[in-house]
């Protein structure tokens, strides 16, 4: 990932939870919920989250392996992870944190259950990289599962670009001391493929026997799972 992006990430590093529930309402820890949940996360298995930044979906994971089974977080952006083992341990959670680029894992063939990655994939230089290089470190049949934002329809488009355009950057700005943080992440949120786009990402690096996708309040979010072959 580019230097740009992980020292924007580290300037938001600590008000970046207090921002998310302001800007989203709450409604992340919800998506959270329904991603771990579709992955089927169960007792003893082993799960990697990347771009995990301050923890909550590998908490969510942990609390679904429950003490037999094992998670590691990882975020190419030392500054992001300094506030998750706090986070872990106040809930008498054992997680692995270890500073690590979703693009070049360091992690063997085929070692988790599962690996994900929430609202990250469309920071990565190369998404279809970083897919594969998830799909590289699950084991067959296991599962790849990236929850992102996309482009939402219906009733909601409209309302959620006043909010992306307006509401977000200036919020954004006031709480974190970086309005263009708060600029470049919607203007990506827009751009980034979603949908059936995204699912096209996935196939192309030839590691999935299925993929499919799940629009979350009208494709304002989206959750991908692809099953490894």
């Amino acid at each position: 990932m580019s230097e740009d992006v992980e020292r924007m990430f580290a300037s938001i590093s600590d008000r970046y939870d207090l921002l998310n529930s302001v800007l989203s309402l709450g409604i992340h820890h919800r998506w959270r919920t329904q991603t771990v949940k579709l992955t089927g996360a169960k007792q003893g298995m082993s799960v990697l989250d990347c771009a995990t930044g301050t923890g909550d979906l590998a908490i969510a994971y942990k609390k679904a392996v429950g003490p037999t089974g094992t998670v590691i977080g990882t975020d190419f952006c030392a500054e992001m992870l300094e506030s998750a083992p706090e986070k872990s341990r106040k809930k008498g959670l054992q997680i692995i944190w270890e500073v690590a680029d979703a693009m070049d894992l360091p992690y063997d063939d085929d070692r988790f259950d599962i690996s994900s990655i929430a609202f990250g994939i469309r920071n990565v230089d190369n998404p279809v990289t970083t897919l594969s290089e998830m799909a590289r470190v699950v084991k067959p049949n296991g599962k790849v599962v990236v929850l992102e934002f996309g482009q939402p329809y219906g009733v909601m488009k409209y309302p959620f670009k006043w909010h992306s355009k307006y509401v977000i950057p200036v919020i954004g700005g006031l709480i974190s001391g970086n309005k263009e943080a708060y600029r470049y992440l919607p203007e990506t949120s827009a751009a980034f493929p979603a949908g059936e786009r995204f699912v096209s990402l996935m196939k192309k690096t030839g590691r999935f026997k299925s993929c499919k996708s799940k629009p979350l309040m009208q494709g304002i979010a989206y959750i991908y799972t692809g099953v490894v072959l």
